[in-house]
């Protein structure tokens, strides 16, 4: 199995893929690799690995408690990639069902320990993308399983996203990091609004800071924020008002278009 042009995540992906056979068995229907490793700008220090795992009905909770070992034990042997994870599990129905329904996930994830939760409708814009752009590293086409997400939804769905940040970027006041995120989110709901396409954060930054040349400057500020995620020696009050200004900036060019 050589899904990325990296050998360490490729024999990364085998073993981790090996024991999640071992502790789901026939279970586990299939894994799908996405995120930057399949569209590019992958950068082996700040991004992370995303994986979608399907099941044969939901997880319970011994499932999911062996689940949890299983990544515990993982990340103790590869401890650069503790924190750099984003896993979801699953089932095949809630993949066919989640647009008028929720249904259970368990999810590792950068800053969230593994967790159970559910997913619906909110959760289109990650299965769109597996679905454009998914890697097969396990079972059947992605294709068969899921109830097709069309552009136009997935763009609907972008917009109604981004009105919503103008509230929820206050949650960013603490964080610079954040801060970069958030503003690269735009760059990227803007790109798919205006193109339908789902691209990588550094891809949508450069496409922004094209479209938009009067904002290259905090474009590029928060590319530079986000590889210097480790520097405690900052102020993110400070950095505050120039994320929830770009927020403003996106979401009023999305609602007018």
């Amino acid at each position: 199995m050589n899904p990325t042009e990296y050998d360490d995540i490729n024999r990364l992906l085998a073993d981790l893929l090996n024991r999640m056979r071992q502790t789901l068995g026939h279970k586990l229907v299939g894994l799908y690799l996405y995120g930057s490793l399949v569209w590019g700008d992958f950068d082996s220090d700040i991004s992370d690995i995303d994986l979608l795992a399907l099941t044969e009905g939901d997880l319970d909770l011994e499932e999911f408690g062996r689940l949890d070992k299983m990544h515990r034990a993982f990340l103790q042997d590869y401890p650069r990639w503790d924190d750099r994870l984003e896993i979801a599990y699953y089932s095949v129905r809630g993949l066919q069902t989640f647009k008028t329904a929720r249904s259970p996930i368990a999810v590792i994830s950068p800053g969230e320990p593994f967790n159970l939760k559910d997913a619906g409708y909110d959760w289109l814009i990650n299965w769109y993308v597996v679905q454009e752009k998914g890697r097969k590293l396990y079972g059947p086409d992605f294709k068969t399983l899921i109830v097709p997400v069309s552009q136009q939804e997935f763009v609907a769905w972008v917009k109604a996203q981004v009105e919503e940040w103008r509230e929820y970027v206050v949650h960013t006041r603490a964080s610079r990091p954040y801060q970069a995120y958030t503003i690269l989110t735009m760059c990227r709901a803007l790109r798919a609004v205006e193109t339908g396409e789902q691209v990588s954060k550094k891809a949508a930054a450069r496409w922004a800071q094209a479209r938009f040349p009067e904002k290259a400057g905090i474009i590029q500020k928060a590319l530079d924020w986000r590889e210097d995620y480790r520097n405690q020696a900052v102020e993110p009050e400070t950095t505050y008002p120039e994320a929830v200004n770009f927020v403003e900036f996106a979401a009023d060019f999305i609602k007018n278009k």
